[in-house]
């Protein structure tokens, strides 16, 4: 179904910001309901992210009523919650091929308008991002205005924190954004805030408080009476005293969809100088009222019928292997009393919710904070626990120096479950799990593993738990093969492969899922395929032998090809001096963007056809 911008008739005039702008402002809260259907409407019919958009609506327009972007910038963070936004900067008619092949980037992209003005996917970053240009724009005199918009989750995380302490003490020019919708806010205290916001953020204030620290500059006794008193009067009615103390002007909170009261606030707090913060109170799913009641469950969403109010229930029955992880977590903790699971806010995508609820006192998510996910379940292994950390290979990135300093280099024994490992689909870019077999590898004393099947990722997950040092299983996101799982669970012996098919000439070495695409290659092929299983350590009797008997050794592993487990086979066969050629088939130097699993990998020559097409181009 065509979405029809005739039933959109503000909305219809509002292709990009400078329009909004010129619409007088009794017209907002029309636009804002219209945008607000258009979104559900487009995210029901092609997929994506719903609910933090739903809930930014206001706060979307009001920003683009006010500041006049782009040449005033805005940072979103993550960008979950900029569906709006990129609908008002000229995206539009595009909006329902976001998330798609060759289509809109599901997140703010440089690349994809000059209203994104950083590219991301990773929370936390937007307040440090916004001071860089906050100062540059500084150095620059040209009056730009720099606002950064950050979830509450984001905040979360360190790096939030370290940029507010930088900002405080660098004092710029700049505001931040939190877009709060963890509580909920009722009519009188909405208003109670929304009057007292008018008041901070108003000349008035703003020019008593200025004035008086010139007054008082000279008397230092009294000019700390002055600051202390401010700030308990502000203290009484503000819950900002942390923000302030970073050298922030705490401001809020405020009603997130009252988009006058928005205006209004921000218009005052543009014309203010130094750091300033402003809190907003928003609910996620606004609107819609299946999305107000399950979140999560409208966080990211398939096509979908929003007449209904349900998501309709998955088809397939095939087990996922984050589900597969779950299950192996619960079994586990059964026989092991020790065990305690860590996780970086990921509990639903990483299929922790079953134990979160049957083993509470042995859950624990740590928020957006992937650093100290790894440095925790060091100190549990230290303490005699046995930690398992479930994270995504992208998410993995931002804790390397936890995992080297604080695990490896200590040879604790704590498992790395690393879900959404390789391609992972419509994310893009930041979310592609496509280097940690490449920067894993060079860390001492790691195990690292590469499950074919949803049963050996089971076995290898208590592998490496047994194990008496880290240790890593690394699987991708979605749907398993629909092998049978054995309840039984049994180590796998270290470093060893299993030779899946006997061939002649060339040899298939297969690290992880891709195992079916290279056996249905090798059907054509009369080649042998080997499942490696472990990357490190290699399985090196076996690679010794296979290039002893073949004429060509293939390696397949959905991970860069730079540094990955190909890279490791071509090492040893150099170092040993081997005779035997080697293609390596990965993903190649360069991010992939976003697409369906099958998409990508037909497209870079990773399904069974293109493995076949780039054996026999280089034996020809």
């Amino acid at each position: 179904m065509t979405l029809d911008i005739k039933d959109y008739p503000t909305l219809a005039q509002c292709d990009f910001p400078h329009q909004v702008r010129e619409l007088p402002a009794k017209e907002l809260e029309g636009l804002c309901d219209e945008l607000r259907q258009y979104l559900l409407n487009c995210v029901s019919q092609s997929s994506g992210h719903l609910a933090s958009g739903l809930g930014a609506v206001e706060l979307t327009v009001a920003l683009h009523y006010v500041y006049n972007t782009p040449f005033d910038q805005l940072i979103w963070d993550v960008g979950h919650q900029a569906y709006p936004h990129k609908i008002l900067t000229g995206r539009r008619e595009k909006m329902q091929s976001i998330r798609q092949m060759d289509g809109l980037h599901p997140f703010p992209w440089r690349e994809e308008s000059e209203y994104d003005v950083l590219s991301v996917g990773h929370s936390s970053t937007s307040i440090g991002a916004a001071l860089g240009i906050s100062i540059a724009a500084d150095r620059e005199q040209s009056g730009r205005k720099v606002v950064a918009v950050i979830g509450d989750g984001a905040m979360t995380a360190g790096m939030a924190f370290e940029a507010l302490n930088h900002a405080g003490d660098i004092h710029n020019d700049m505001l931040v954004i939190l877009n709060d919708n963890e509580m909920s806010i009722s009519e009188n205290v909405g208003a109670l805030n929304n009057s007292l916001a008018n008041i901070l953020s108003g000349s008035l204030y703003s020019n008593l408080r200025e004035g008086s620290k010139k007054v008082l500059s000279g008397l230092p006794p009294i000019k700390e009476l002055a600051k202390r008193t401010e700030e308990h009067l502000k203290g009484m009615v503000v819950p900002g005293t942390l923000f302030e103390e970073f050298g922030f002007n705490y401001i809020g909170p405020i009603d997130g969809h009252d988009v006058k009261a928005l205006v209004q606030t921000l218009s005052n707090m543009r014309e203010l100088k130094g750091p300033q913060f402003l809190h907003v109170m928003t609910k996620k799913g606004k609107g819609y009222e299946p999305a107000e009641k399950d979140p999560i469950g409208y966080h990211a969403v398939s096509k979908f019928d929003p007449m209904l109010n349900n998501l309709p229930k998955k088809q397939s029955s095939a087990p996922t292997f984050s589900g597969i992880f779950g299950d192996w977590l619960c079994d586990m903790a059964d026989l092991d009393s020790k065990l305690m699971a860590v996780t970086p806010a990921m509990r639903e995508g990483s299929g922790m919710v079953r134990f979160s609820k049957l083993y509470p006192k042995q859950y624990f998510d740590v928020a957006i904070a992937e650093q100290h996910a790894v440095t925790f379940a060091a100190g549990l292994a230290i303490g005699g626990y046995n930690p398992v950390v479930a994270i995504y290979s992208t998410f993995l990135q931002r804790a390397y120096d936890q995992l080297i300093h604080d695990v490896a280099i200590q040879n604790l024994p704590v498992l790395f479950a690393i879900d959404r490992a390789g391609i992972v689909g419509a994310d893009g870019p930041t979310h592609q799990g496509a280097f940690d077999l490449s920067f894993l590898r060079p860390i001492p004393n790691l195990v690292i593993m590469a499950p074919a099947d949803e049963n050996e990722c089971r076995q290898m997950l208590y592998t490496g738990h047994l194990h008496t040092g880290p240790a890593a299983v690394r699987y991708p996101r979605g749907g398993a093969t629909n092998v049978e799982i054995s309840s039984q669970m049994q180590a796998l012996e270290i470093g060893k492969s299993r030779q899946i098919r006997q061939g002649k000439n060339i040899a298939l070495l297969s690290f992880g899922t891709l195992l079916d695409e290279a056996n249905k290659a090798a059907e054509k092929l009369n080649a042998s395929v080997v499942d490696m299983r472990f990357i490190k350590p290699l399985d090196h009797d076996a690679i010794t032998k296979l290039a002893a008997e073949h004429d060509l050794l293939v390696t397949i592993e959905d991970n860069a090809i730079m540094g990955g487990a190909g890279s490791a086979v071509v090492e040893y066969i150099a170092q040993q001096g081997l005779a035997c050629p080697i293609l390596n088939l990965g993903l190649p130097d360069q991010f992939i963007a976003q697409g369906t699993q099958e998409q990508v990998h037909q497209k870079l020559g990773l399904d069974a056809s293109g493995i076949e097409r780039s054996i026999l181009s280089r034996l020809a």
